[in-house]
């Protein structure tokens, strides 16, 4: 029953080409089988998904139950989306022709199709290029509804993800995989002081060549005690937590191409060479930090006026007649920044609107830029700071969030569609 239900609930593109949603109206004829408040099921719809679901079973070779607990899964499903395509319509959500369009040509892609061959295909299941995408249409709205309404219901406490990156679980997800070479030279179980001078010494001497451009691989094979000896020393790509201690530590601090000093654990003299390293989570990213005067155009104020007024402001700032800070005190109609003379902070320029983040993109630190407008009205912006910051670990805990966040979106969506269910008028007339 178990992969019967994900059968049922992951209708794919074969689903999507032989099965009916919700319509928006019944035919004449067509018995109603359910109501749900405003909408109703028809007895062809439940027909026509039971006939396809029996086809999905029958290409995966799968058994499928009695046809009343059949027929009672597939009515509970098409309740469930008339439900969410009930609310996305409350909230007044569409989907817009060009996510449509983009759906059907990735299908089609994915598939090798070009649009004779998708239209040909859809016609095997009497389905015309029209009514394909209609429903899409309806499968992408019931997407949007239920992400947008679960993931907002889905709290994720700053706690919770600080508990979650201190796991072994989430410490093999941050970690990057190393590919390192190898060279050991090798002491015996309990070394004399001879011994572990003469290993050592030897151990510096390789280290020397290979940092003066020896070949790692090939003096691995001739010189190194290690299990890899044999094929160049070359341990392949690993997580930290699939590394020895001592090379755990010694990973991270490398550069790639870089051979690390002669460390020593029992075993012996270890060289170490990082040849390539990904799925890094460092993340450097540039911020600017500016001010800005805000003038809105109004019934009062054209728009050539207010251009004008904030023309004449940078006139005097540049002849040093005014100071910005009062300026945008006095005049600038962002309410969010002008109490603190205009100031926005630090941020990345992306995070504004394109117009604004165009000008600071092009305005050196210092420099006042031009009047220009943008939806919010007509701007004067400086450049006061620039800077890389290292967001790392905001990177790292927005991934644990959205990871958590994933992790309970099932069992949220369950929640949500019986929450759904209790409230709604719903009649099963079968």
């Amino acid at each position: 029953m178990h992969s019967f239900k994900h059968l049922l609930a992951a209708l794919s593109l074969s689903t999507l080409l032989a099965s009916n949603l919700v319509a928006a109206q019944p035919e004449m004829l067509d018995r109603i089988i359910a109501i749900i408040d405003q909408a109703v099921i028809t007895q062809t719809q439940l027909d026509n998904r039971t006939a396809d679901i029996a086809v999905r079973a029958a290409k995966a070779g799968m058994r499928l139950p009695e046809e009343d607990i059949l027929k009672k899964q597939i009515l509970d499903q098409l309740i469930a989306e008339t439900l969410q395509i009930n609310m996305a319509k409350r909230y007044g959500i569409e989907v817009p022709d060009a996510d449509v369009n983009n759906s059907v040509a990735n299908i089609a892609s994915e598939r090798g199709w070009d649009k004779p061959t998708l239209i040909a295909e859809l016609a095997k299941d009497g389905l015309t290029l029209n009514e394909f995408r209609e429903r899409m249409r309806r499968e992408i709205l019931i997407s949007n509804i239920s992400q947008g309404v679960v993931r907002g219901r889905i709290r994720i406490s700053d706690q919770e993800i600080t508990n979650f990156l201190k796991s072994a679980d989430a410490q093999f997800w941050i970690s990057p995989d190393y590919h390192l070479g190898h060279i050991l030279i090798s002491l015996p179980p309990s070394p004399s002081k001879e011994e572990v001078s003469t290993a050592e010494a030897k151990a510096k001497r390789i280290y020397e060549q290979l940092s003066a451009g020896g070949n790692f691989a090939e003096t691995a094979i001739a010189e190194s005690s290690g299990p890899a000896a044999l094929q160049g020393g070359d341990l392949g790509f690993r997580k930290t937590s699939q590394l020895p201690t001592l090379f755990a530590e010694i990973a991270p601090t490398l550069e790639v191409g870089q051979v690390a000093a002669p460390a020593r654990s029992q075993a012996g003299f270890h060289i170490l060479k990082l040849y390539e390293k990904r799925g890094e989570t460092k993340q450097i990213v540039a911020q600017v930090h500016a001010r800005h005067i805000l003038i809105k155009p109004s019934a009062i104020l054209t728009n050539e006026k207010a251009k004008a007024k904030l023309e004449k402001m940078r006139t005097q700032i540049l002849n040093g007649e005014a100071n910005f800070d009062e300026l945008a005190k006095d005049h600038s109609e962002d309410i969010g920044s002008k109490m603190g003379g205009g100031d926005l902070g630090w941020a990345q320029p992306d995070t504004f609107v394109p117009e604004f983040s165009n000008v600071i993109n092009k305005t050196k630190v210092g420099e006042l830029s031009e009047v220009f407008k943008s939806q919010f009205g007509w701007h004067l912006l400086e450049v006061i700071e620039r800077r890389d910051e290292d967001l790392t670990e905001e990177a790292i805990r927005a991934k644990a969030r959205q990871m958590l966040t994933n992790r309970r979106f099932e069992d949220e969506t369950q929640i949500w569609l019986q929450e759904m269910r209790d409230d709604a008028f719903i009649e099963i007339k079968i």
